[in-house]
């Protein structure tokens, strides 16, 4: 085994962070920011894929307000929308930047990071949440900046993570045999279509008991001895 790909939300950080702290904060600040911050390309591109959506799928035209009630209606129901995330990646940024929030992550992560890298091993992370979201989340983490571990980010933009070809492409970006990558998950169907790609895989049960569901399964990183 060369390299560790990882998810997120219920493998290096609780569920409970995002919903709980991740999520209220960008639907607090969302109108805000995104009134605040036009004159940007990348918060108005956002915007327009939120227009483009509802009229493709509700045949709706929104003007700015109903596009902004449209993102505050997807942090609720936490839909993988890429405009949704790229908004949230820029709140949730000032929010680490101030220090109003901190990067939640398991007590097992650092010390299993540092040891994996020790041991020549490449780290990866593959998550619903934006490539920046990501960084700044391990950057200012609870347990100090562990964003040096990493090597490559991945979001939705390689596609979604219960399909097989996601798994492809990022085997493919990485120039590895998908044999030679592991991905760890808490989520069976992200581990079904690694797994289909040729990924070995692991299954993080941070909140037993999870009956046994076609994958090795570890209740933290402790529990990960060996990739051989």
């Amino acid at each position: 085994m060369k390299y560790i790909l990882m998810d997120v939300e219920g493998t290096t950080t609780s569920i409970s962070f995002v919903h709980d702290i991740l999520f209220p904060f960008s639907k607090a600040r969302i109108e805000t920011f995104v009134k605040d911050n036009l004159k940007l390309d990348l918060v108005t591109k956002s915007i327009d894929e939120v227009k483009a959506t509802a009229l493709s799928e509700e045949n709706i035209l929104l003007d700015l307000n109903g596009a902004i009630s449209k993102l505050k209606h997807w942090i609720e129901t936490d839909r993988k929308h890429p405009a949704l995330k790229s908004l949230q990646g820029m709140i949730w940024k000032s929010g680490y930047t101030s220090s109003e929030i901190k990067g939640h992550v398991y007590d097992d992560v650092a010390e299993a990071l540092a040891n994996w890298k020790k041991s020549g091993l490449q780290l990866g992370v593959y998550s619903s949440g934006s490539v920046e979201a990501q960084k700044d989340l391990f950057a200012h983490s609870i347990a100090g900046d562990l964003s040096t571990f990493f090597s490559h980010h991945f979001d939705t933009e390689v596609g979604h993570k219960r399909e097989i070809t996601s798994y492809q492409k990022i085997a493919s970006t990485l120039n590895l045999s998908p044999s030679d990558i592991v991905f760890l998950s808490d989520i069976k169907e992200e581990l079904d279509a690694a797994k289909a790609a040729g990924f070995a895989t692991i299954q993080l049960v941070r909140n037993p008991p999870l009956e046994l569901q076609g994958h090795t399964q570890a209740l933290s990183f402790k529990d990960i001895r060996s990739f051989n």
